[in-house]
């Protein structure tokens, strides 16, 4: 017998019909056995339906009344999958984040979970119950509502399950697992049946939608293995786990995200701790810096230009601040561009392998794609490109690297002498 946490994405629960099909699905494996928890996302669409009301209503909503707003979808989600449960002949009941005790910080809309009070789900497991909770919320310490930004019900199942001590999260949704790249720009992408936890962080973080990255984060920091799957099929999907018995791929996916601004600070004086002051201003706003880059003074010793990327939703509310501070610390301009895109690719394999990003460059390069800006780390490599260039430059990339080939088969073990 297994302890299961499951979660189920907007798709997967997007009408009665599916949500029926949920609860068949959680019965069945409680029958075969298994102590089952199931975590669910509002219906698909309606957390915009939601926010777009609160802005109908007020061009500049309280953030913790968005949450008390937004916090609905999941709520209604778990309380028809638990009657759905029941009808089907099983023992559910449906908790939100305050009744489940899952305690975060104040941070409206971005909310981190700092503790969950898992007392009552194990009553309920041990009851025989299936408890079926509503995803992506939670509770601070003042007892308001809190929500964990968007993908959070993904953060609240592997949070779950840490917490529980389950043996897999499986995370249905509407693809069959994590594909070497989106398979809308690239025909030729593959499914990947293994994944370790920091090739999958790294290209959650670099645009992939399957998983959300905190949820990534959460699952690596406490060993807790995700299976990626189809809630439309039996299809196995992708696993992802601890690279240890992992072979090390050169490059194992490509990434890309156009919900990025990239923004430079024009003959920025030079001198020590000032870029330190607009990357804190913006930290105090929750606002993520991604991709940084400081070019030489511009004589030697007076000025220098600060490129950095940040979410585009959070441009508009960023940008009175970084001017304000540009005036400030006499920054001759202030340059913004939104029609940019990031392209990356990741893999294991880069750290012992030499000249991956020499060949990216040079695969792009074929194409007649010019690079803004680059960034890297062990395992991946970005580049800023024009949005326009975005397709062209996932489907080469993705050729260029073998990821439309097949795997090769893992070389059988060495005979000891």
């Amino acid at each position: 017998m297994a302890r299961l946490v499951q979660k189920y994405g907007g798709t997967s629960v997007g009408s009665l019909e599916r949500m029926r099909a949920v609860a068949e699905r959680a019965l069945r494996a409680q029958r075969e056995g298994h102590e089952v928890i199931v975590v669910v996302s509002a219906m698909s669409g309606e957390t915009n339906r939601l926010l777009a009301l609160a802005r109908q209503a007020t061009p500049t909503p309280s953030e913790r009344e968005l949450d008390v707003l937004a916090a609905t979808g999941e709520q209604v989600s778990a309380a028809l999958v638990a009657m759905l449960i029941q009808e089907l002949g099983g023992d559910a009941e449906s908790l939100l984040g305050h009744q489940l005790a899952i305690h975060t910080d104040a941070a409206f809309t971005k909310a981190r979970i700092r503790s969950i009070d898992s007392g009552r789900l194990e009553g309920g497991l041990r009851a025989g119950k299936i408890t079926v909770v509503a995803g992506f919320q939670g509770v601070d310490d003042a007892g308001n509502i809190t929500t964990l930004g968007r993908g959070g019900s993904d953060t609240t199942a592997v949070a779950l399950a840490a917490a529980t001590g389950a043996d897999v999260c499986e995370i249905y949704t509407d693809v069959t697992g994590v594909f070497t790249t989106d398979p809308n720009v690239c025909a030729s992408a593959r499914k990947i049946e293994r994944i370790s936890y920091e090739e999958m962080l790294e290209l959650a973080s670099l645009g992939a939608k399957v998983l959300q990255i905190r949820s990534v984060e959460l699952a690596m920091k406490y060993a807790v293995p995700v299976h990626v799957r189809s809630s439309f099929s039996e299809e196995e999907g992708t696993m992802v786990v601890s690279e240890e018995g992992l072979e090390a791929v050169v490059v194992s996916g490509v990434a890309y995200d156009k919900a990025e601004a990239k923004v430079q600070l024009i003959e920025v004086p030079d001198r020590p701790g000032l870029v330190a002051e607009i990357f804190g201003r913006l930290a105090a706003r929750n606002v993520s810096v991604d991709m940084i880059i400081q070019s030489s003074s511009r004589d030697g010793h007076t000025a220098t230009d600060v490129t950095f990327t940040i979410p585009k939703n959070d441009l508009t509310g960023s940008r009175p601040l970084i001017e304000a501070w540009a005036r400030e610390q006499g920054v001759r301009s202030v340059e913004y561009d939104e029609d940019i895109a990031k392209v990356s690719i990741v893999g294991l394999g880069m750290r012992c392998h030499a000249g991956v990003a020499a060949k990216m460059f040079g695969i792009l390069a074929s194409e007649g794609i010019n690079i803004q800006a680059i960034s890297t780390s062990e395992i991946k490599v970005s580049c800023i490109i024009a949005a326009k260039y975005t397709e062209l430059a996932v489907r080469a990339l993705h050729d260029g690297f073998g990821l439309h080939l097949p795997p090769e088969p893992a070389a059988p073990p060495k005979a000891s002498a």
